[in-house]
């Protein structure tokens, strides 16, 4: 008796410790969530936005982005135009890359650069 007592404590015991090594999927709204997120953050930080400039455009972003953010599900008129600072971003790396600058030379033109 005491060793079927034993074994189907034994087993509880291993379907339990199976059952935790299981990774639960999420829900299909907790992905879309999941996407929501990944595209407000991607967008917040296009828009180079911090503080609580970034709080309210995230929560506004989360309730109205689409469920499935891919390029395709945001329309060509709702993505961002370049901020100042990307274009000069993109302006600066151009003119260091033409002078060939490398290492901290290249950071100090850049950092130069953006100042400007």
């Amino acid at each position: 008796m005491k060793a079927l007592i034993a074994i189907v404590a034994l087993v509880f015991a291993s379907s339990g410790a199976l059952a935790a090594d299981e990774k639960k999927e999420p829900s299909a709204a907790q992905k879309a969530q999941q996407e929501k997120m990944t595209f407000c953050n991607a967008e917040a930080k296009t828009r180079a936005l911090s503080g609580d400039e970034r709080k309210q455009f995230m929560s506004n972003c989360l309730k109205k982005a689409p469920a499935v953010a891919t390029p395709e599900a945001v329309p060509a008129a709702a993505a961002p135009a370049k901020t100042s600072q990307q274009d000069k971003m993109t302006d600066c790396n151009a003119k260091a890359g033409s002078k060939a600058l490398k290492g901290d030379e290249r950071k100090a033109f850049m950092s130069e650069c953006l100042k400007g």
